[in-house]
């Protein structure tokens, strides 16, 4: 014989559950320190400047 199950409790566990991992996800997304989200924007910067550096344009070509 099965288990009697209260669905009133397993929808609120759900719902406990489904907070829980919003929460994760939250607090890997918003929850930074503006040391450590400064330091990813100078490195995105860094990055960006590098990529631009290295971009061949129609002035490089007739050069060759």
């Amino acid at each position: 014989m099965s288990n009697v199950v209260n669905l009133r409790q397993a929808r609120k566990a759900k719902a406990r559950a489904d907070k829980a991992s919003q929460a994760e996800v939250n607090r890997a997304r918003f929850g930074r320190t503006k040391a450590q989200r400064q330091m990813d924007a100078t490195e995105e910067e860094r990055r960006a400047a590098l990529l631009e550096g290295a971009k061949i344009t129609k002035q490089d070509k007739a050069e060759d």
